[in-house]
């Protein structure tokens, strides 16, 4: 996760920005300013109304690699770490079926292309193979040499993608049938994730072309899932809203390169069952920013999946790549608006699955929840507060009631 900023603290701050940031990062990044006012107040896509849906049967459909509907999954950090065995046991043992691993192009090809580093990414696939579960690799975050420019370490696309595609062939060939899905970049809709330029739909799907290509070129078997988006109101030079991107995907001729779209699905302060229209309607749950505020849910996934349907890409499912509450309601906390108790934290994920398994199938796919926490944060660390487990391994309420959960 990296701290929200919403419209009001932007224009508080800086005075020049006319749209707001608030988003579902990733841990284990460093933040990066953007370089670039929006030039345009943000504005929300239009889409249809998303309503109640008809309960469907709670029994799972099945989908890609055996994937259940939904399927479990949890991130998790294990690399360089001395309790990987431990956090995947921990995994295992609250039912989670996948995990979500990063593996970053800069750690296992750091300083010239050719020349890889796999000790670190051979340990972990076989720790994870040990412990009998599927990984969602998360490929991203490019090595100083991929890029001209200064930027490093802010993340960006590769100068030649024909590298990236070389990287990932690499990965994919040595890991072949250990690696069951790659998740191609993450949130290239932020211009922080996107070499701090304002982010281009059509050069990710360039991106994800050569990845996808490179991989199946490898292991014909693995699932490529697109980048999950963080969910923002912001646009212009430093972001752009997840279904305005998606749509440009599609026209881009995004589809043919993905089995799963991904999603990011924070529930912010709202209930898991709380509809996107109901959360545009109410500043204690949109944060004042009525009608763009629509994303302030869990339920905001359903408005990508009527992106999916109106492309004709129905057949398809999601990958929830991303999902969960923050308890962090320090003083000072970005996320102190929308903070949670531990134990609505608890509740509401697992009311999460439970959505997911009785109103979205057939089309949802793995839902991969936030996080086992890494054993180096602390409480000074914003993860720290997504997390269903404590840093020295013990468990939170949240944790037992996901192991509790029937899956």
């Amino acid at each position: 996760m990296y701290p929200r900023v919403t419209r009001r603290e932007l224009l508080g701050q800086l005075g020049i920005l006319s749209a707001a940031i608030l988003v579902q990062g990733c841990a284990g990044q460093s933040e990066s300013s953007p370089t670039a006012a929006p030039t345009s107040a943000p504005s929300s896509p239009t889409l249809p109304a998303v309503s109640t849906p008809t309960a469907r049967p709670a029994t799972p459909t099945p989908a890609p690699q055996g994937m259940t509907s939904p399927d479990y999954g949890i991130q998790v950090f294990l690399w360089g770490s001395e309790r990987a065995e431990r956090d995947l046991a921990l995994a295992r043992e609250a039912g989670f079926r996948w995990i979500k691993q990063s593996i970053e192009w800069r750690y296992v090809e750091p300083h010239a292309k050719g020349k890889f580093e796999f000790n670190e990414p051979d340990r972990l696939l076989g720790l994870i193979g040990d412990a009998g579960l599927k990984v969602i690799a998360r490929i991203d975050n490019q090595p100083v040499w991929a890029r001209s420019d200064k930027i490093f370490p802010v993340d960006g696309p590769p100068d030649k993608l024909q590298d990236f595609a070389d990287f990932v062939h690499a990965i994919a060939k040595r890991y072949r049938g250990k690696i069951q899905a790659y998740e191609i970049w993450n949130e290239p809709n932020l211009a922080r994730e996107w070499g701090n330029k304002p982010p281009e739909p059509q050069h990710y799907v360039e991106l994800l072309k050569s990845a996808a290509e490179a991989i199946k070129a490898a292991d014909s078997n693995a699932l490529i899932i697109s980048a999950g988006l963080a969910p923002t109101t912001a646009s212009g030079a430093v972001a752009m809203p997840d279904v305005q991107f998606i749509q440009e995907m599609y026209k881009a001729g995004g589809a043919k390169y993905f089995d799963l779209l991904g999603a990011h699905g924070a529930g912010y302060k709202a209930p898991p069952e709380m509809s996107p229209d109901d959360v545009a309607q109410d500043p204690s749950y949109n944060h004042g920013e009525n009608g763009a505020g629509r994303i302030y849910c869990f339920r905001h996934v359903e408005d990508v999946r009527k992106v999916m349907e109106q492309n004709g890409d129905s057949d398809k499912r999601i990958a929830v790549l991303e999902f969960g509450w923050t308890t962090d309601n320090r003083p000072n906390s970005p996320y102190r608006w929308h903070a949670v108790t531990e134990q609505e934290q608890a509740d509401y994920l697992v009311r999460a699955y439970q959505w997911a398994r009785e109103h979205w199938q057939p089309w949802i796919g793995v839902m991969s929840a936030i996080y086992i926490a890494a054993p180096y944060w602390t409480k000074n660390d914003e993860e720290y507060y997504w997390a269903i487990t404590n840093p020295d391994g013990s468990v939170r309420p949240a944790y037992r009631a996901l192991a509790a959960l029937q899956k």
